[in-house]
């Protein structure tokens, strides 16, 4: 089967669905919102560099790293995001550049390397080889530049039936979208697992330099099943909700993040 052919048709359709969500708020990003949430506005900082977004959907976290200074590349598999990203990004004004490519060809697409490359919620479970990823995620960096990411934390997949080991042959699902205006129609999706201890060692075998991991006990999207809200004060003193899940009157992680550097010839 092929995996790119499949999930690019899900994501398109999961695209013109997704912009006109609540979930999303374009609207609200219009008006002056960020889309970021408040674990990666907390630990990465974008000001005068440049970033080149992986699987950026269709552009809000993308342009609103361009709100926060940088001069912002996204790249997607999806034509139709990468579309309504580049007409976002007209709408606000913003300079950014979206390119339609697989995550494992951005290299050959995207001919320049970059301070920081960045990825986040929802994203590596697209991916059938990490090792492969990581080799990509080098090759776009400059020497001495910062990979980040933040990512759902691969343990809450046991509580959806999932493996959260790694395997070879992909979980193909039948299902809608997340958001809450889903209009019911089923796509055809093929993901992968990976356990955290992949992400660390494929990003090392690419000779990149681990500088920091952490995990959070808090998702900021209510996007899974038993998760409860609660208001609390981000480090930046804004109010947001955070959601949690327990098993067992214990908190569950939800979240991780990861922080890397590609060394320069000094070190």
């Amino acid at each position: 089967m092929d995996y790119l052919a499949i999930n690019k048709a899900a994501w398109d359709k999961r695209t013109s669905v997704h912009v006109g969500s609540k979930f999303y708020d374009v609207e609200g990003f219009l008006a002056g919102n960020s889309s970021l949430q408040e674990i990666e506005l907390s630990e990465l900082d974008v000001k005068g560099k440049s970033l080149l977004h992986l699987q950026c959907h269709f552009g809000l976290d993308t342009l609103s790293w361009a709100r926060e200074g940088a001069e912002v590349t996204g790249i997607d598999l999806s034509s139709t995001a990468v579309e309504k990203a580049a007409e976002l990004a007209r709408q606000i004004e913003a300079e950014a550049e979206f390119i339609c490519t697989d995550v494992y060809s951005t290299p050959e697409k995207v001919a320049r390397q970059f301070d920081i490359v960045f990825t986040s919620y929802g994203a590596i479970a697209w991916l059938p080889d990490l090792d492969r990823w990581a080799r990509v995620v080098s090759d776009c960096l400059k020497a001495g530049g910062q990979f980040y990411m933040v990512e759902f934390h691969p343990l809450e997949a046991l509580f959806d039936g999932y493996s959260y080991f790694a395997q070879k042959e992909p979980d193909i699902d039948e299902e809608g979208t997340y958001t809450e205006n889903c209009d019911g129609e089923i796509n055809t999706l093929m993901s992968w697992p990976h356990p955290i201890s992949e992400v660390l060692n494929a990003l090392m075998k690419a000779g990149l330099e681990l500088k920091a991991y952490n995990e959070f006990d808090f998702s900021p999207y209510d996007c899974f099943e038993g998760l409860t809200g609660s208001i609390h004060d981000s480090v930046s003193g804004e109010k947001v909700i955070r959601y949690r899940m327990q098993h067992k009157q214990q908190n569950i992680p939800l979240c991780y993040s990861v922080s890397a550097r590609k060394p320069t010839v000094q070190d």
